[in-house]
């Protein structure tokens, strides 16, 4: 209703007032190996600011949407990006952060030939607004042609309604792409991947196998023929999807249907940083951990599942939901643990990576009760209940072990306790894999156990992978890398004794920054590189060095972060473009360090930000529109960015390509 009466007042006030109309240019940039870049440049007349891309709710601004459509000869590489960062702030009338562009804007597409020349449509629709009322939406429709041997293309200019008009397009979505959320699209994948695993993983735990022939037994007492039977199995699987997703998209909708992104990225932010939830998962991870090496039993309160047991036997859909709800509530003590795990690792990425995870997580779970349920008969070929699963439960009380040191490790670092260094988080791991290898061996023995007079294979196998895991473990005592385990450990930084060269121990040959840098005495970066942990420190430095400056926004309980360091920054020439070429300044979102009351930050809405993760958290929402880490901004003169963003990537050489890419754009600023 809201943006229906500002549509309508943009109206009344365009019918009187002078025209206002924003000019767009654009440019033709050859990237090398038939890739080129077309750039969108937009001019905004004076005192009328443009909304970005958005994307906003139905009551939201009309975000500016741009839509290429590739002609013969091309295709288009990845998503539009927005090449100038908005001014992103709380806007009291829409209710909701939004993003806005005044002056000059440019937007970017990359398109790779497949022919000698080709050719992309451009579809364009924004709105212009000032203080006092908004003109009507307006849009431009422009062809841009690419040629072989483009050298970079002078601007070619379209006005509003100077375009063809007869160029068509259906497309109705945008892509935007400022910056990589910190999972990145590998990142999320890699999450999906694994929340899949511990979804078809869970099947093997001594809470849930059990719960198979009571499934079965249900459906084979069903009514209605084939057709009912696929129906009832298909919504069984739907419930228990339904029962672990849908609480976690209820917390992310109703937060931000309060408070808007920034809220939700909050709630995400404090609950996988702060020493209160990280604490409280790892006592859980450890009573868990207890309990399937046979101290005692968790299970859910007995009248709740005896309640949704009782409504399991009634007919209809209420009793597929309730044997739903007695499958998940029973395969609780097993089932707990992991959705904690994959749930805590997902909110270090975009928020809306808690729902897919869990989506992805449930899926798999719930896909052999369906078909089970739709072929009972795959029973008879089921291993039957018995030690092996008391097996399963000791080695998952292991790994419950290993991974709950995870989340205290977090507390550690952001509040600086200085509990868990490296070597010692490395000493727990190496004890506590090397005990689940003399378990697999039959050397390690619990009350529950049943004698194992022989060696399987199957043992042997999985203790020689246990073991051959110690042994990598074992040299980064003494500062091996481990690149493979860089997002599980606590940063090289804290380590005591370091023998690897180049890591934190080892002196960088970089041009040596001031003393004196605030929150240098508890933050440190990687590899011996020196820089800054505040940005106006930064850029002041930057200007006075003439190096354009290397932003990192990153956390301390940032997986991704820790893995960019480990296999991408460790590369020879990234150290070197790093050190030479950059002045670093690294933005730590979820630091707790309370800061004192003169570099306190008031917010647009009012709110003070006292910690100094709070404060770059919001620096980068409000700046650049990034919500997650890691992303890296590569800034020259006047706060201005030289390329687009770049986020969570593994790849060395377009790393390294991204770092000369900024150079050379400084470098045309002179």
């Amino acid at each position: 209703m809201r943006k229906i009466l500002t549509m309508l007042a943009a109206l009344l006030v365009a019918a009187t007032a002078t025209a206002q109309t924003a000019t767009w240019s654009h440019r033709v940039e050859p990237q090398g190996d038939g890739l080129y870049r077309i750039v969108l440049e937009v001019s905004i007349p004076d005192r009328y600011h443009m909304y970005d891309m958005g994307p906003y709710a139905s009551d939201g601004p009309n975000a500016t949407t741009i839509v290429f459509t590739p002609g013969e000869g091309a295709t288009l590489e990845g998503g539009v990006e927005m090449l100038t960062a908005p001014h992103r702030y709380h806007d009291e009338m829409f209710g909701m952060e939004i993003g806005t562009f005044e002056g000059k804007a440019e937007f970017a597409q990359n398109v790779r030939l497949t022919a000698a020349q080709g050719s992309v449509d451009a579809a364009i629709e924004w709105m212009l607004c000032d203080d006092r009322s908004c003109t009507p939406p307006d849009d431009l429709q422009l062809t841009v042609r690419i040629p072989a041997n483009a050298a970079p293309a002078a601007a070619e200019t379209e006005h509003a309604g100077q375009a063809d008009e007869t160029a068509a397009t259906d497309a109705t979505t945008t892509a935007q792409a400022q910056a990589q959320d910190a999972a990145g699209s590998k990142g999320m994948w890699a999450l999906v991947i694994e929340a899949i695993l511990w979804g078809f993983g869970a099947l093997l735990t001594p809470c849930v196998f059990p719960m198979v022939p009571m499934t079965v037994s249900y459906f084979l007492k069903g009514e209605g023929g084939p057709a009912m039977g696929r129906l009832r199995a298909a919504l069984y699987g739907l419930f228990i999807v339904g029962l672990y997703t849908l609480p976690i998209a209820a917390i992310i909708l109703i937060t931000r249907a309060v408070g808007g992104d920034a809220v939700t990225a909050d709630i995400f932010n404090w609950l996988a940083t702060h020493w209160l939830p990280n604490v409280i998962f790892f006592v859980v991870f450890m009573v868990f951990a207890a309990s399937f090496f046979g101290a005692f039993e968790i299970t859910m309160p007995s009248w709740m599942v005896n309640k949704a047991d009782a409504k399991a036997d009634t007919k209809g859909l209420g009793g597929i939901f309730f044997l739903a709800l007695t499958l998940v509530l029973v395969s609780f003590s097993c089932t707990g643990p992991i959705v904690g795990s994959v749930l805590i690792k997902s909110t270090q990425g975009e928020f809306w990576s808690p729902i897919v995870t869990m989506l992805a997580f449930s899926a798999a779970f719930a896909l052999p009760f369906t078909l089970f349920a739709l072929f009972p008969s795959i029973l008879k070929k089921l291993p039957k209940s018995g030690g092996w699963l008391n097996s399963v439960k000791v080695v998952i009380g292991f790994i419950e072990v290993a991974l709950g040191f995870k989340f205290l490790s977090v507390a550690d670092q952001t509040y600086h306790w200085g509990l868990l260094d490296r070597e010692i988080y490395l000493a727990v791991w190496i004890v506590v894999f090397s005990l689940l290898g003399l378990y697999l061996l039959g050397k390690l023995r619990f009350a529950h156990d049943s004698d194992t007079p022989s060696l399987g294979v199957g043992r042997l196998a999985l203790s020689i992978a246990v073991f051959t895991f110690v042994v990598y473990m074992i040299p980064g005592m003494w500062g091996a890398p481990l690149k493979g385990l860089s997002g599980y450990l606590p940063p090289l930084t804290t380590q005591d004794f370091v023998m690897t060269p180049g890591t934190a121990a080892t002196p960088a040959a970089a041009t040596a920054a001031p003393q004196k840098r605030k929150y240098a005495d508890f933050l440190h970066l990687p590899h011996g590189l020196e820089g800054f942990f505040d940005l106006a420190e930064a850029e002041a430095y930057a200007a006075q060095a003439g190096k354009p400056l290397f932003i990192d926004f990153t956390g301390h309980g940032c997986v991704n972060c820790r893995e960019m360091e480990s296999r991408v920054w460790s590369d020879p020439k990234v150290l070197s473009i790093l050190r030479n070429g950059y002045v670093i300044c690294a933005l730590y979102s979820d630091d707790k360090k309370q800061l004192p009351e003169s570099e306190w930050v008031t917010t647009d809405g009012g709110k003070v930000l006292k910690s100094l993760g709070k404060i770059n958290s919001y620096y980068a929402r409000r700046n650049y529109g990034v919500n997650a880490q890691p992303c890296y901004i590569l800034q020259g003169r006047d706060g201005k960015v030289l390329v687009p963003p770049r986020g969570y990537d593994l790849d060395v050489q377009g790393f390294v390509d991204f770092l000369k890419r900024g150079l050379e754009a400084y470098d045309a600023q002179r």
